[in-house]
């Protein structure tokens, strides 16, 4: 279980989505234990995640087996079982476990609002941070403002689809959201206190 930040910022999530109802079933089959020719068959030939592309079956492949690897046996038994708010949490959790500028964003901008009970998010929130991380980052720096436009899309609609917004437009409420007591106790024996900060603003 790999239990740090990715240290690189990268922007290929503006290419990627929540992929809830893919985790969830990948999740799936890798507990029941299903060797490595197996599981590309589920997702190649079975068509697991309902894509046509091809490429786009080894893309979104990539991306969900990078996150499943940050979480441990419990966190994907959660997941697979465990309620929907609860899994769609350990879902955004695998997200900025392997995305180091949303997990940024998640922890300055969004977990400070709540924190501050400011629970809008406004489109001069975006733009002050990543205004921030151009100035701190040469490699964000170096990110075209249309790249900086699809991560703010991305970034909504995976706030959106986690349930942690009431709308994808306009003045986007913040959504506290319910984590499963057990959950939250298994993330503070693993030392993860700080993701239960940032999605509760506690």
């Amino acid at each position: 279980m790999i239990l740090r930040i990715f240290e690189k910022y990268r922007s290929t999530i503006k290419s990627r989505s929540f992929f809830y109802m893919e985790t969830k079933k990948l999740c799936r089959c890798v507990l029941q234990g299903l060797s490595e020719a197996e599981l590309k068959e589920k997702i190649f030939e079975d068509n697991l995640f309902q894509v046509q592309s091809g490429n786009r079956k080894k893309e979104i492949a990539h991306a969900l087996f990078e996150r499943l690897q940050v979480l441990d046996d419990f966190l994907m038994g959660k997941l697979a079982g465990g309620d929907v708010e609860t899994s769609k949490m350990i879902v955004l959790y695998s997200i900025m476990k392997t995305d180091r500028l949303f997990y940024e964003f998640m922890r300055d901008v969004f977990g400070d609002k709540l924190s501050l009970l400011d629970p809008v998010l406004a489109d001069r929130d975006f733009r002050r941070f990543f205004s921030q991380k151009r100035q701190q980052s040469e490699t964000v720096g170096q990110w075209t403002d249309d790249t900086l436009k699809k991560l703010k899309q991305v970034y909504i609609r995976i706030l959106f689809e986690a349930g942690l917004l009431k709308s994808k437009t306009g003045e986007r409420e913040m959504v506290r959201p319910l984590i499963a007591l057990d959950v939250q106790k298994h993330w503070r024996l693993l030392g993860e206190q700080k993701f239960i900060a940032i999605l509760t603003g506690d």
